[in-house]
């Protein structure tokens, strides 16, 4: 239950991200970044004997889905509803 709890958590924060880019007409997604996170958890994963294959693949399909509602709701005029992350 925690592992939700934090993704619902960091949900939160990228909806308040995802509504800062669309007032300031910023793209939904910064591939650099994205690459860095990702070599980040890798990292983490590895001192936690956790395979970094799998947490690449894991923190890949949560930034496509951050990057995904945020480009929807762009697409319909208005910027992403905290309350509506997992619609």
């Amino acid at each position: 239950s925690i592992l939700f709890f934090t993704l619902a958590l960091r949900f939160k924060h990228t909806q308040a991200v995802g509504r800062l880019k669309a007032e300031h007409g910023l793209p939904p997604s910064d591939p650099t970044r994205e690459a860095d996170q990702i070599a980040r958890l890798e990292r983490l994963a590895a001192e936690a004997n956790l395979d970094p294959a799998f947490a690449k693949k894991f923190l890949a399909f949560i930034i496509s889905e951050v990057i995904r509602h945020h480009e929807r709701h762009l697409e319909n005029g208005r910027p992403p509803n905290p309350t509506h992350e997992q619609e």
